[in-house]
């Protein structure tokens, strides 16, 4: 004879444990993390191998980064005592951009070319899909214009920018306008040689890596300035290298170079009450 069902009473305290739910910020900040880090770290990590080859191609990237770099700390210097004798300040500004740009440019193009053998477009140069990356450069932008809003009131800031040192009474026009996009040609030769040639270029053989490699020497590149930012190019070279890994483009890196630059410049130039 079947057995009458019963009912089997469950305390509180018997009950199967509920799993946690993450907070919505929680959940933000590893949707960010597994974003910006993890994805990116092995997508690069699974390209990287180690060959005979791959050790070959870091080889010469890494010395062709030397070589372009010992180039333009000697002939590209602001002084006047480069490549160019320039007796201007203009003329000086100007050959220290130009030789800036050939240094950062030229060797990595031929090196990549005709010695590596990769097409230029896998050094961050990809131009499809690039527009849809912008809001996240807005973003950095956002982030970073409240601190150099208050770092422009030192007088440490205010002495250093802008680079070209209007004379009492000189528009801004011609000479600072002229200036200003040679700047920005040197801001995309550069994200080209730390975000493009040395990132891209020594993925197939560090992979993720890549990126730390390149913070080294961009760090070096701001010592003279003031320490919080030669800092901030630690934080900077990182973020802008995991973007150029993640969208395989340098092309927002640089425009969002050009735009702090700029930035800097006007705010300087505000307090020296030398706009409006």
């Amino acid at each position: 004879m079947d057995q009458p069902a019963t009912a089997t009473l469950i305390r509180p305290d018997e009950r199967a444990p509920v799993a946690p739910t993450a907070s919505k910020p929680a959940r933000a900040r590893h949707t960010f993390w597994r974003t910006y880090v993890s994805d990116v770290r092995d997508a690069a990590d699974a390209r990287a191998t180690v060959t005979a080859h791959t050790n070959r191609d870091a080889a010469i990237v890494l010395f062709t980064a030397a070589v372009c770099l010992t180039l333009n700390e000697y002939l590209g210097r602001r002084d006047g005592t480069g490549l160019i004798d320039a007796h201007t300040q203009f003329g000086q500004l100007s050959a220290w951009a130009l030789v800036s740009v050939a240094g950062y440019v030229i060797p990595p193009v031929l090196v990549t070319r005709f010695v590596l053998h990769r097409p230029l477009r896998e050094l961050g140069l990809r131009a499809r899909g690039v527009l849809s990356h912008w809001p996240k450069y807005a973003l950095l932008y956002s982030i970073a214009l409240p601190a150099i809003v208050v770092a422009s009131f030192g007088a440490g800031f205010q002495h250093k920018y802008p680079f070209y040192d209007l004379a009492p009474h000189e528009s801004i026009w011609p000479y600072l306008v002229a200036w200003w996009f040679l700047y920005g040609m040197q801001f995309v030769a550069l994200e080209f040689f730390f975000r493009g040639f040395l990132v891209h270029g020594l993925l197939p053989r560090l992979g993720w890596i890549s990126i730390f490699v390149a913070v080294v020497p961009y760090n070096m590149l701001h010592y003279g300035k003031p320490m919080p930012e030669a800092f901030v190019a630690i934080v900077g070279g990182i973020v802008l290298g995991t973007l150029s890994l993640k969208t395989r483009s340098i092309w927002w890196g640089a425009s969002l170079h050009i735009a702090i630059a700029l930035t800097m410049d006007t705010l300087a130039l505000w307090h020296a009450g030398r706009l409006f």
